[in-house]
């Protein structure tokens, strides 16, 4: 059973990573480093202060890069694979004392697949709002998504169900949303 709590809980920061690919990091391992919860051996290190300050000034570095004008289109063309990859880590590095292909398995399908889902999600919402306004509600759509990987990364450490639950409807947003975008291309 303890898997599945690893598991709801690597689906959660994974959904998160789309959002903000440092944020989900940084808040397990302050997490961690507080003692509020115990990070699996494979990843103890990401509660160590070298790597609280490595995710912090990423996560600077990246909320900061998505409030430039243009950079913010940019940073989503390398924003959703790298996304997918740092879901699949998250979630892989959460689900433990199952067998290894299964749990790569699911990190990848699970993990990597909502982090880039939710990524894509957040690209075509980033290209509409720059196509309608110029870019001028950009900052809206970045603000949002700070929020969103904030308050998932939160919920997903003290309330893995309810946050699996929202994720799911999320991940079903997301995907009409990018159909239709898809669509209107064809």
């Amino acid at each position: 059973m303890e898997w599945l709590i690893g598991a709801l809980l690597g689906f959660g920061l994974s959904a998160a990573v789309g959002f903000r690919i440092f944020v989900p990091f940084l808040v397990a391992g302050l997490a961690s480093y507080n003692q509020w919860i115990d990070l699996p051996d494979g990843v103890a290190w990401m509660g160590t202060l070298p790597a609280l300050v490595a995710f912090g000034v990423a996560t600077a570095v990246e909320i900061g890069g998505y409030y430039i004008p243009w950079v913010d289109n940019l940073l989503d063309t390398v924003a959703t694979p790298a996304a997918t990859v740092a879901g699949a880590l998250m979630m892989g590095s959460f689900v433990t004392d199952i067998d290894p292909l299964l749990k790569w398995t699911l990190a990848v399908i699970a993990g990597g697949g909502t982090a880039g889902l939710i990524s894509a999600g957040t690209a075509a919402a980033r290209a509409v709002s720059t196509a309608t306004t110029g870019g001028a509600a950009n900052n809206l759509v970045a603000t949002g998504e700070l929020g969103g990987a904030a308050a998932v990364s939160l919920t997903a450490l003290f309330a893995p169900i309810v946050t699996a639950v929202v994720v799911l409807i999320l991940l079903v947003l997301a995907v009409r949303f990018v159909s239709k975008r898809l669509s209107r291309k064809t």
